[in-house]
C-alpha cells in the first residue's frame, strides 16, 4: 500500500514538475520576444538619442517600424498555419539576431528593416506561444501556469530595462545595450530551445487541437468579431497613455535620473498582476476581469487630465502597467475558448487588430509639446473608447 502511494505521489509530482517547466518555457520566450524584441527600443532610444545622432523623429520612424512589423507578423500567422513549437524557434533565433544586429553601425534603412523583422518575429512567438502553451498546459488543470507564462512579458520589459540603466549608468554606448539584450534574448533561446520540440506537440488537454495545427476555415461569429473589435479598442486605449504618460512624467520630474526607473517598474507591475489572474479567475469570467481591467486603463488615462499632478501620473501609470497582461492573458483565453479548434487564428485576428490599434492610436493625437494640456484629448478620446469597448463586452460577460 506505501509503494503504490509512494508511486501516486511520485507521478504526481513528475507531472508538476513538468508543468512548471513548460509554463517556465513560455515565460521565458515571451519574455524574450515582448520584452526584447517588441519593447527593448523603449529604454535603449534615450542612449541612442545620446550617442548614436538618433533624432526624435527617427525613432519615432524606428518604433513604427516595430509596430508595422509586428501586425505583419499577426496577419502572416492567420494565413501560415506552421506549427507553435516551429513558429516559436524560428522567432526566437530571428529576434536574437536582428537584436544583436542593431549593435553595428549600419544605415538608418537597415536599422528600420531589423526593427521590423523584430516585430514580426515578436508576433509569431506570442501567438504561438499563446496557443502552445494554452494547450499543453490544460492537462495539468494549474490556471496558474497559464499566469506564469503571461508574466514573461512583464518580467521581460522589466529586466530589459533595469538592464539598460545599469548600462546607463556605467556609462555604455547604446551599441552595447544592444549588444547585451541581442546576446541575452540567444542565450534564453539556447535554454529552452528543446522545450519547444519540432516534432508533435506536447500532449493537450482534452478536446485541444494539436497547437499550431487547424483544420478548414474558420467561421467568424459575431462573437467572434465583437472580440476582434474589442481587442483592437484595447490595443488603442492602451497605446495612447502609454505612449505619452512617460513624456508628461518626464516633464514634472524634477530629478531626471528617476525617469530611468519608470520602464522597469513598469514591467514588474505588469509581472505582478498577470499572477493574479489565477485567483482572479476563481470569482469572475475571462470577460469580466478583462471588462474591469479596462475600465482601470480608463482611469488612468483620465487621471493626468483631473489631476496632472506627479502623484496622479504615477497612479495613472500604476493602471496601464497594471492592467495591459491582465487583459492581454485573458483576452487571448477567452479567444481560446471560443475559437475551439480554430483558436490560434482567432488570437491572430485578435493580435492585428490589437496591432493596428497600436498604429493608429499615437496617429490620431497632434501633441505640439506646449505641456500637459496638449495630451488631453487622446487620453479623452482613449479613455472614450475603452468605456464603449467595455459595454459591449458585457454582452458577453456569462462567458467563462
Amino acid at each position: 500500500m506505501t509503494t503504490s502511494s509512494n508511486s501516486i505521489a511520485d507521478t504526481a509530482q513528475s507531472a508538476a514538475t513538468a508543468g512548471l517547466g513548460r509554463a517556465l518555457a513560455g515565460l521565458a520566450a515571451l519574455a524574450v520576444a515582448m520584452g526584447i524584441g517588441r519593447f527593448a527600443f523603449t529604454p535603449v532610444m534615450p542612449m541612442m538619442l545620446h550617442d548614436a545622432g538618433l533624432s526624435i523623429a527617427a525613432g519615432a520612424w524606428l518604433a513604427s517600424a516595430n509596430y508595422v512589423g509586428y501586425l505583419l507578423g499577426a496577419l502572416s500567422a492567420m494565413a501560415w498555419r506552421l506549427p507553435a513549437p516551429l513558429a516559436i524557434r524560428g522567432g526566437l533565433l530571428v529576434i536574437s539576431a536582428v537584436t544583436l544586429a542593431m549593435a553595428a553601425p549600419l544605415p538608418f534603412g537597415i536599422w528600420m528593416g531589423l526593427r521590423l523583422l523584430a516585430g514580426v518575429a515578436s508576433a509569431w512567438v506570442l501567438i504561438s506561444v499563446s496557443a502552445w502553451c494554452m494547450d499543453t498546459l490544460a492537462v495539468y488543470r494549474r490556471p496558474f501556469l497559464n499566469s506564469l507564462v503571461f508574466a514573461g512579458v512583464g518580467c521581460g520589459i522589466a529586466g530589459a530595462g533595469l538592464l539598460c540603466l545599469l548600462l546607463s549608468r556605467a556609462g555604455a554606448a547604446s551599441a552595447s545595450a544592444w549588444a547585451t539584450l541581442g546576446g541575452a534574448a540567444a542565450a534564453i533561446s539556447v535554454l529552452v530551445w528543446r522545450c519547444f520540440p519540432a516534432g508533435p506537440a506536447a500532449p493537450a488537454g482534452p478536446g485541444a487541437p494539436a497547437s499550431g495545427l487547424e483544420a478548414g476555415r474558420m467561421r467568424w461569429s459575431g462573437a467572434a468579431l465583437r472580440l476582434v473589435c474589442c481587442y483592437g479598442v484595447f490595443g488603442f486605449g492602451y497605446i495612447i497613455p502609454a505612449t505619452f504618460l512617460p513624456v508628461m512624467t518626464r516633464n514634472v520630474l524634477q530629478d531626471p535620473a528617476l525617469f530611468g526607473w519608470a520602464w522597469p517598474v513598469f514591467g514588474l507591475a505588469a509581472a505582478i498582476s498577470t499572477l493574479m489572474v489565477a485567483r482572479l479567475k476563481r470569482r469572475f469570467s475571462n470577460r469580466q476581469i478583462w471588462a474591469g481591467g479596462q475600465l482601470l486603463l480608463a482611469l488612468g488615462a483620465l487621471l493626468p487630465i483631473v489631476w496632472p499632478q506627479l502623484l496622479a501620473l504615477f497612479g495613472a501609470a500604476l493602471c496601464v502597467g497594471g492592467t495591459f497582461m491582465v487583459i492581454t492573458l485573458v483576452a487571448l483565453q477567452e479567444a481560446r475558448a471560443l475559437g475551439g479548434r480554430h483558436g490560434t487564428t482567432l488570437i491572430a485576428a485578435m493580435t492585428a487588430a490589437f496591432a493596428a490599434g497600436q498604429i493608429i492610436g499615437p496617429l490620431t493625437v497632434r501633441a505640439a509639446g506646449h505641456g500637459n494640456a496638449s495630451f488631453a484629448g487622446g487620453l479623452l478620446l482613449a479613455a472614450g473608447l475603452l468605456v464603449a469597448s467595455t459595454l459591449l463586452l458585457r454582452r458577453g460577460a456569462g462567458s467563462a
